[in-house]
């Protein structure tokens, strides 16, 4: 009974092998041993009939190498084989000169760019607006050097910083930074150019002071400049004496509120000394906020201007 049913199932189940051979379909085409797939128009990309190289078998360009075979040694009781490869350069085209040494190279770079660092210091002096002689009889005065690091990947670079104003003690002032890697001489002599380069005029009253009380705030740096009588003097912070002297300004008081850092001091009063950096009614030309009195009212009168920025305006003509 129990036999009569195991061969029903069987019968039932259908094998996963068949006997019977595949029907091959005439679309399929044979060739080097590998059949297409029995789709229409289905045709063989351009490189699939190139020969491809066989990697089992020796390449005289591909496989070229030395072999070095190290004998045995009382310290060494095996034979030891050592195989160089590309260690010959590839011949070069006929028309093609060899390429220098990565020292060399290394040498032509660092000697041409000495050549163009030198050039340019040589051609900033000679386009430089005044002669050697008026560079001479300017007030040089160096009000600010330290040794400054950058942090990088690669580690600290020390450099030195100079910080110079000039004047030529009637009206005309202007200040420079410069920076050079190992010599603060050099780096005196690029802020003294860039200097000489921002020169602008200073607007006085009788040749002597300011036209108005001033302020101007920059960072957590306020100063004020109040105009003063005949033989006042300068009364102010040691680095605004300076470049006050150099500006040709005789009687003024200065005071400066907050910090006492000294690159914002000469900054922020630069700011009041050169022209406004906004027009009217976008501030008070020195950096400060506009009043909020002059919400509405029409343009400023040129005397206003002229006031409020402490120097007079020019007529400008096209």
């Amino acid at each position: 009974m129990q036999a009569s049913r195991l061969t029903r199932r069987s019968a039932l189940v259908r094998s996963y092998s068949s006997s019977e051979p595949k029907q091959t379909n005439p679309e399929n085409q044979v060739e080097d041993g590998l059949e297409q797939p029995s789709r229409r128009g289905y045709q063989l990309p351009p490189h699939y009939h190139i020969a491809h190289p066989n990697l089992a078998e020796f390449d005289p360009q591909l496989d070229a190498s030395k072999v070095k075979v190290f004998p045995p040694s009382p310290k060494n009781p095996f034979v030891n084989r050592v195989t160089f490869r590309n260690t010959e350069p590839a011949p070069l085209p006929p028309n093609e000169e060899p390429r220098p040494s990565a020292s060399a190279q290394k040498a032509a770079d660092g000697e041409d760019e000495m050549q163009q660092i030198n050039s340019a210091d040589v051609d900033l002096k000679q386009h430089l607006p005044l002669t050697p002689g008026e560079i001479n009889n300017l007030y040089q005065f160096p009000l600010f050097g330290r040794r400054i690091t950058k942090q990088t990947g690669k580690g600290k670079i020390h450099r030195m910083h100079q910080l110079i104003v000039v004047g030529n003690g009637d009206g005309l002032v202007g200040y420079g930074e410069g920076k050079d890697l190992m010599d603060p001489q050099r780096a005196k002599e690029k802020a003294l150019i860039q200097a000489v380069r921002s020169m602008d005029r200073v607007e006085r009253f009788e040749k002597r002071t300011i036209f108005g009380e001033m302020s101007t705030k920059m960072g957590s740096t306020k100063i004020i400049l109040r105009p003063r009588p005949v033989g006042f003097g300068l009364q102010c912070n040691p680095k605004i004496h300076q470049v006050l002297k150099a500006a040709g300004i005789k009687d003024v008081s200065a005071k400066v509120w907050g910090s006492r850092n000294p690159i914002n001091v000469i900054k922020a009063l630069f700011r009041i000394l050169h022209s406004g950096n906004q027009p009217a009614y976008m501030g008070d030309g020195i950096g400060g906020k506009g009043r909020r009195t002059f919400k509405g009212e029409p343009i400023q009168s040129r005397e206003a201007v002229e006031r409020a920025r402490g120097r007079r305006m020019a007529d400008l003509r096209t």
